[in-house]
């Protein structure tokens, strides 16, 4: 084992080795805790030497990645979030964006057209109307954010799992990518993207998607966290690439799901 360096100066390593916990799944946690892992231990297990602040984001980006794989392990396509009567939906459900809802994008339906490529079959671009014309189905479910407040909220739009099986997407890819009006992005696995409660949502209370909340549409996985339900979504890629995310790409847990 190498030997551990210097800690970087002026780092709490009891809060380091807190914040690494926090971004284990529970049962792991919870032996990391309990004192059977100090610093040295770390970096055993991840092979980084914790020497200033790049390399202790490195070495929290391991037990990100160790995270992300046990989460998708445990992942099953059968278990559905809760949904609520309609009764508890949020109103108003909030806006919430790295931006103010006067920066969101301001997209024109009648222009709109929504790109498919990577690994389909029919690469053709979807008009709205031709979205809308999907069968729907509605679901009332809840956001949770990274930030640690939770909404519930009414969606109506097409399953992805079924609109990937029209344009002929191959579902033994491993990634969906998701590139949006202003800029963002985001990658889902597979198995979330053919989860009968993934949708890609069009109405929100079964009124046409407001701009606060994505229009013209939002991609809804009440088994991701908020962060990875993107917004203002004008194009998808099936791939076996990883192309990352927005959020992800700088150090948000890739998986953040159930």
């Amino acid at each position: 084992m190498r030997r551990l360096r210097n800690l970087i100066p002026g780092v709490d390593s009891d809060l380091l080795m807190r914040d690494a916990a926090r971004a284990m799944p529970d049962p792991a946690r919870r032996g990391f805790l309990r004192g059977a892992a100090s610093l040295g231990a770390l970096t055993f297990l991840t092979g980084c030497d914790i020497i200033d602040g790049n390399s202790a984001e490195a070495v929290l980006r391991k037990i990100s990645e160790f995270n992300d794989g046990a989460q998708a392990l445990l992942f099953r396509r059968g278990a559905l979030a809760p949904e609520y009567p309609a009764s508890a939906v949020t109103r108003p459900f909030p806006f919430n964006a790295y931006y103010a809802l006067s920066e969101a994008p301001v997209l024109d339906g009648s222009l709109y057209r929504f790109e498919v490529g990577g690994l389909v079959d029919n690469k053709k671009p979807w008009t709205l109307d031709e979205l809308h014309a999907l069968p729907q189905v509605s679901q009332i479910t809840r956001l949770i954010c990274v930030e640690g407040w939770s909404a519930i909220g009414s969606w109506q739009g097409a399953r992805l799992s079924d609109f990937l099986a029209r344009v002929g997407a191959d579902t033994r890819a491993k990634y969906v990518w998701f590139r949006c009006a202003e800029g963002y992005s985001n990658t889902i696995d597979m198995a979330t993207a053919l989860h009968p409660q993934t949708q890609m949502a069009f109405r929100f209370d079964n009124e046409i998607l407001p701009r606060a909340y994505g229009f013209p549409m939002k991609i809804r996985m009440p088994t991701k966290l908020g962060f990875k339900n993107p917004k203002y979504v004008v194009a998808m890629e099936v791939t076996n690439t990883d192309k990352g995310g927005y959020w992800e790409d700088q150090g948000y847990n890739w998986f953040s799901g159930l």
